[in-house]
C-alpha cells in the first residue's frame, strides 16, 4: 500500500484488506513501508479489517514493513497484538506456512431452484465422508440446506456452496448474489408455528454471520465437534 492513512482514507484501506480476504486465499500479507501513517492510531484499521474476518474466512492477515521505525509504531500502538509484522515478504510468507493448519476446501455452484436443497446434502454428505468428517454430515448437511433455501426464497441468483475444514472447525458458507444482508426473525407472539431458519443454524453452530462480497454476499457458519447431531 502507497499513499496516507488517515481519518479519510481508514474504512478504504480496511475495506480493501477486508475484500482481499474475502477471496479465500491462504492469507493476506499488506506492505505497508511506503504508507505514510501520521497518527499511530490509523493503524487500527487493520486490526480492524482482522476481526471482520477472524472466525471467517479465518484468513491470516500479515503486515510487511521494511523500516524499523515502522515496525515500532505499529508494535506501540498495540497492533502487533493482533497483525504479525515482519520486515520482508519472505519471512512473513513463512510465518504463514509455520502457522497454518492442514486445510480442506470444497465448493459447487447450485441452480436456483429447489432441486439445490438434496444437491446441497448430497454434496455435504460427500465431501465430508472424503474428508473423514462422516459425524458431522447431519449437522452441516442441515445448516447448508437452511443457507441454500434462503439463498434460493430471498435471491435471484444461484448460490454457491462452500465447504472449509481446518483442524477441528468446520465452515459451512453459501454466497449468492445479493448484497442484502440476512437478518435472524423473530416471532413476537412466541408461537411455534414460525421458526427461522436463521434461529435453527444459531442453536447449531458456534457461531454464525454474513459478510458483503463484490457482487454479493456470503452466508457462513462454524461448527465444531460439540456441535454434531
Amino acid at each position: 500500500m502507497t499513499g496516507t492513512l488517515d481519518g479519510r482514507t481508514y474504512r478504504e484501506v480496511r475495506d480493501s484488506v477486508i475484500r482481499a480476504a474475502l477471496e479465500e486465499p491462504r492469507a493476506v500479507l499488506v506492505d505497508v513501508t511506503a504508507l505514510s501513517v501520521p497518527s499511530e492510531s490509523a493503524w487500527a484499521a487493520f486490526t480492524s479489517a482482522r476481526w471482520h474476518v477472524s472466525i471467517w474466512p479465518a484468513v491470516p492477515i500479515v503486515l510487511v514493513c521494511a523500516h524499523q521505525a515502522g515496525r515500532e509504531a505499529i508494535t506501540r500502538c498495540g497492533a502487533a497484538r493482533h497483525l504479525p509484522v515482519h520486515m520482508d515478504v519472505r519471512a512473513a510468507a513463512q510465518s504463514v506456512d509455520d502457522g497454518l493448519g492442514f486445510r480442506r476446501r470444497a465448493n459447487c455452484e447450485l441452480t436456483a431452484d429447489r432441486t439445490s436443497l438434496p444437491r446441497s446434502r448430497e454434496l455435504v454428505g460427500h465431501w465430508l465422508t472424503q474428508w473423514d468428517r462422516q459425524a458431522m454430515i447431519v449437522t452441516a448437511s442441515t445448516v447448508a440446506t437452511i443457507l441454500v433455501e434462503n439463498a434460493i426464497v430471498h435471491t435471484v441468483s444461484r448460490p454457491t456452496l462452500r465447504l472449509e475444514t481446518m483442524d477441528r472447525r468446520l465452515t459451512v458458507a453459501v454466497h449468492d448474489g445479493s448484497p442484502q444482508l440476512p437478518a435472524r426473525r423473530e416471532n413476537a407472539d412466541g408461537s411455534a408455528d414460525a421458526v427461522s431458519g436463521l434461529a435453527i443454524v444459531a442453536a447449531l453452530c458456534r457461531a454464525w454471520g454474513a459478510n458483503p462480497m463484490p457482487g454479493g454476499k456470503a452466508v457462513w457458519a462454524v461448527l465444531v465437534p460439540e456441535n454434531r447431531l
